[in-house]
């Protein structure tokens, strides 16, 4: 017998989905992030990211305009008491193309980096090498990675406190020796609807006890500094993920970006706002009602059809 608190749970859950199929469709779209015949190596770490990425991609890829193929990979790193059956009974089970890489970084990062040290970076330098080889054996043509929005602010704000650059991820980037394409299609998914959507799915949830153990780590600190103010201020992530879509050179301090001596008396350039040096600005909210916002982004362009 179906009860009420299953029709409930089964709405809310292909709610959740149809937001998620959306949100990663329309940054697909936005950034030309698949193309066709393109094959996809999706990155399984066994978090819930990239679970969620590998879900919703197979799910879109059913009514996609575009044929593209998809290959999940995970990285063993030989982390000890790492259940190595789970990925791949799950990626059994689902049906999907996978190669699972051994390589021993665990031992390469706890040889080289003194106890109490934080481990990611060389962790992560030795993950990305052997993940662009992989998919150039793989003859993959796109590597997905599992980055979402609350990701990519944290990153926006690392750089500010501790690097001094206005920088954050790119939805989309290539390799530094161009061979490489790299995605970031849940580039416009919340966390919070992410863990929902995990929990929901069951998927079988891997912890990382290399990093994760780590206390004190900058990236935790400014997360949970976003996360206070979520809840305190609703509304202020979206606001500043707007913003890093919405960038205006000509009122920034990168001499470099901006052509500032070329300013001239009596010149006028085209596209550029005017002062507002004697202004009081004016501030309004994003709106927060992601009905409405998914009916605004829905069926764009081509890719977006399919969400």
């Amino acid at each position: 017998m179906i009860t009420e608190q299953y029709k409930k749970q089964t709405y809310n859950l292909n709610k959740l989905q149809k937001r998620l199929r959306r949100n990663v469709g329309n940054a697909i779209a936005d950034f030309n992030m698949i193309e066709d015949g393109d094959k996809v190596m999706v990155c399984l770490s066994g978090g819930k990211d990239s679970y969620t990425l590998l879900d919703i991609l197979l799910n879109l890829r059913l009514n996609a305009p575009i044929h593209f193929d998809i290959v999940a990979v995970n990285l063993d790193q030989k982390q000890p008491g790492f259940p190595e059956h789970i990925l791949p009974q799950y990626l059994a089970s689902i049906g999907v193309d996978y190669k699972i890489v051994q390589e021993n970084t665990y031992g390469i990062v706890k040889e080289k980096i003194p106890e109490g040290k934080t481990t990611c970076s060389l962790c992560s330098r030795l993950r990305r090498g052997i993940l662009y080889r992989t998919a150039t054996e793989l003859g993959a043509t796109k590597i997905a990675l599992g980055h979402h929005r609350d990701d990519m602010l944290a990153t926006l704000f690392l750089n500010m406190f501790y690097g001094g650059k206005l920088k954050s991820m790119p939805p989309k980037l290539i390799s530094d020796d161009g061979k490489q394409i790299v995605i970031r299609p849940l580039a416009y998914c919340k966390e919070k609807d992410i863990e929902k959507y995990a929990i929901a799915k069951q998927f079988p949830i891997i912890p990382c006890n290399l990093c994760g153990s780590q206390p004190n780590l900058q990236r935790q600190v400014v997360k949970d500094m976003l996360n206070t103010w979520d809840r305190q201020y609703p509304g202020r992530l979206e606001t500043m993920f707007s913003a890093m879509q919405d960038i205006v050179p000509s009122h920034l301090c990168d001499a470099e970006l901006f052509d500032f001596k070329g300013i001239k008396k009596g010149v006028v350039i085209d596209g550029i706002e005017g002062d507002l040096a004697f202004d009081k600005e004016e501030f309004s909210a994003v709106s927060l009602n992601d009905e409405n916002e998914d009916f605004e982004l829905e069926g764009k362009i081509a890719f977006r059809e399919v969400i």
